[in-house]
């Protein structure tokens, strides 16, 4: 597969032959599901979207039954961006219902496939974007991350995937799941490209009032020479397997041999991270679902009355992941528990916000694990407690508004990819993406 930066090169012939060619590969891999369904090839270079990304005249749905049918009125702000750099939305890639998953498993359309391995899971929720460019099915994808759901499917599926800082790239146009942890991110086959994808769909958006209104770029300032201060979490990552572990310490090593200083640091329990951000982006996802009714847009189930309508439309249109996180987010906000959950929660992520920023006031970086394991089986995760302690590593980066990206580094003995992470203070994109061309230079991974 042509890199981003390669397909910026083509001439329009090469282009087309290109995409016909890209276009018979996508057939003959229909088996990994990790499109919903391919749109328009355009004009432009191809870049797969994620289905909760708005492209104007496409269908939409959040990969929920109680969204089909809907077509979206408007493009998103990175979609006009995209278009307006010379590339294009083609396809719309697979993902965990409203984005609520780290497996792809609670897709209306099912499962997705790791083009790594098919018994194992590509992660999620941006699933369907992993494993479309993991397979070389896309050049480039759009993912969200809300609490690591563009980074961990990265990982699982061996490819770069990188969240911004919360502000950087434009959430108008995307389906919200907790509006003050989602953010959307370049999905790619190597670190320039992501920086390249960054560029492209980053900067500012007066349609978006959490927009941070920065234009700086980065991709052509990268600078894998520089030298840099990173932190180490030794303890963090006791609870890792030892594949994760493994992959540590050779990102470590690597890093020195790059001329990079290593330094060791402490965090708090990563169970903490878990309680606040489940407790908070409940509560946030409760609120951003209720306009799914069934009355303006969207699938309607017919009742009696309007109650009944709303009850029949919410309940077979919504799977039961998303019908969970319902009820824990109504749960938290209700009278008699607001005081005693989502408050404690707020100030448990004031807590890991300072936490952070008391670590980059001497370090410009911090290497973590993505997830505590490689991609799983499916069937392995046996409970959704199992899953949500799956992005243990990553949500902490969201509570804290932080840009991090993950890469991957090894493969462990059975072949699958392990991934590690890179985080930066906020709104220092330039040091992270040096910090991890440094790191892949190193690293070569194949």
């Amino acid at each position: 597969m042509i890199t981003l930066k390669e397909a910026l090169s083509l001439s329009k012939d090469e282009l087309n032959k290109f995409k016909k060619e890209l276009q018979t590969k996508i057939e003959a891999n229909k088996d990994l599901n990790a499109y919903i369904d391919i749109n328009d090839f355009g004009e432009g270079i191809p870049i797969a979207i994620k289905d909760n990304i708005q492209v104007k005249e496409w269908s939409v749905t959040s990969a929920s039954k109680i969204l089909q049918g809907y077509i979206a009125p408007y493009n998103a702000t990175v979609i006009n961006k995209l278009l307006d750099a010379g590339l294009s939305p083609f396809g719309r890639t697979n993902m965990d219902e409203f984005a609520m998953g780290s497996t792809t498993e609670t897709s209306y359309y099912g499962k997705t496939l790791n083009p790594v391995n098919s018994d194992c899971v590509p992660g999620g929720s941006s699933g369907g974007s992993a494993a479309a460019v993991g397979a070389g099915l896309a050049i480039a994808a759009l993912g969200s991350d809300t609490g690591g759901s563009i980074r961990q499917p990265a990982a699982y599926c061996g490819i770069v995937g990188m969240k911004p800082t919360y502000g950087r790239v434009s959430r108008y146009g995307l389906g919200a799941y907790a509006s003050s942890l989602d953010q959307i991110g370049p999905m790619t086959q190597n670190v320039e490209d992501a920086a390249i994808l960054y560029d492209i769909i980053s900067g500012s958006d007066e349609k978006d009032s959490t927009n941070a209104m920065m234009d700086d770029k980065v991709s052509d300032k990268l600078n894998a020479e520089r030298k840099l201060t990173i932190a180490v979490l030794p303890k963090y990552i006791e609870n890792a397997s030892e594949d994760i572990k493994e992959a540590y310490a050779k990102a470590i090593e690597a890093l020195k041999a790059q001329g990079h200083t290593i330094v060791e640091k402490e965090m708090m329990d990563a169970k903490y991270d878990i309680s606040a951000y489940y407790i908070t982006a409940t509560a946030e996802a409760t609120t951003n679902l209720g306009r799914y009714d069934g009355i303006r847009y969207g699938n309607r189930v017919e009742g009696a009355n309007l109650e009944e309508t709303y009850y029949k439309t919410r309940s077979e249109g919504f799977g039961d992941e998303v019908k969970r996180r319902i009820l824990l987010g109504n749960f938290v906000l209700s009278s008699g528990y607001y005081e005693a959950y989502y408050v404690k929660a707020q100030k448990t992520r004031h807590l890991i916000k300072d936490e952070y920023a008391k670590i980059f006031n001497e370090v410009d970086l911090i290497l973590s694990p993505v997830a505590p394991s490689v991609a799983p089986k499916f069937g392995e995760l046996a409970n959704p407690m199992e899953m949500y302690l799956s992005d243990i590593y990553t949500i902490s980066v969201n509570l804290a508004g932080l840009p991090a990206l993950s890469l991957p580094v090894m493969k462990n003995k059975d072949g699958m990819p392990v991934g590690l992470q890179l985080i930066a203070n906020a709104y220092d994109e330039q040091t992270l993406f040096d910090g991890s061309l440094s790191l892949e230079k190193e690293i070569a991974y194949k």
